[in-house]
């Protein structure tokens, strides 16, 4: 092993995905046991991280997948517990969860904006609380990685509820960095741009997809093994000094004129 890249490893670290059963959870998950971590996988629905979970061990990983509501502190708890009864202490944590319900502001109804911000906004702040009050106790650092989006920082229409609560979720980010930092956890937010998934794949083989493409500057969307990188570099040794900290993972798209 090449001595710069060891502290990307997460050997001896226990690593919980939340929102793990599809998009960039699924991707996640895979990644940090390939780097060495024990990996929780985390859903409402288990069905899906199940098969997950065994693809990990089929591999030569270690991966549990447990249920978590993160929009409930009681649900969180429980599956911490269980986590450190079969892994011991999660110490990296990859708040991941989040939804979205595109429609314009004035055809919101209050269970639209509500639904959204208890999952993007409420869940990472109550998965960090948790994680961050129990590695306190154990005497532990770790890292929190919060899973944030350019709309942070551009704005696009029919996302109102979703952009606001990115946007908090990066000023949580840095205020949960500030607080945490004496007890050496860090907590650093990644921001992507637009990546093709299984959701949203076959939208950009639409006129208005590719006419969204073409902004972007490098002309293109990510690919998903693209965020290996800085996911990595947050979540390891490697990123030690880095807390607070947004990492835009976007093709440049940020950077194009309005």
């Amino acid at each position: 092993m090449n001595q710069i890249l060891r502290p990307f490893l997460l050997e001896g670290r226990v690593a919980l995905v939340t929102g793990a059963s599809s998009g960039f959870g699924r991707h996640f998950a895979p990644v940090l046991a390939h780097a060495g971590a024990k990996v929780v996988l985390a859903a409402r629905r288990t069905d899906l991280i199940e098969q997950e979970a065994r693809r990990i061990r089929d591999d030569g990983g270690e991966a549990l997948a447990v249920t978590m509501d993160v929009t409930d502190s009681a649900s969180i708890a429980a599956a911490l517990d269980e986590i450190e009864a079969q892994f011991g202490l999660v110490t990296l944590v990859v708040n991941n969860a989040g939804i979205t319900i595109p429609k314009m502001l004035v055809d919101l109804t209050d269970d639209d904006w509500t639904g959204v911000v208890d999952t993007n906004l409420n869940g990472v702040a109550y998965v960090t609380r948790e994680a961050a009050r129990r590695m306190i106790e154990a005497g532990r650092g770790g890292s929190v990685v919060n899973i944030a989006s350019i709309l942070a920082h551009r704005v696009q229409k029919s996302l109102t509820n979703y952009a606001a609560t990115k946007a908090a979720v990066v000023q949580f980010t840095k205020t949960a960095a500030l607080e945490l930092a004496q007890y050496d956890i860090r907590v650093n937010a990644l921001c992507p741009g637009y990546f093709q998934t299984e959701l949203n794949g076959q939208w950009f083989k639409t006129d208005e997809g590719q006419a969204l493409i073409q902004r972007i500057p490098q002309r293109r969307t990510g690919e998903l093994h693209e965020l290996n990188g800085p996911l990595l570099l947050l979540a390891s040794d490697a990123g030690s000094l880095m807390t607070g900290a947004s990492i835009i993972v976007d093709g440049g798209h940020v950077l194009s004129s309005l």
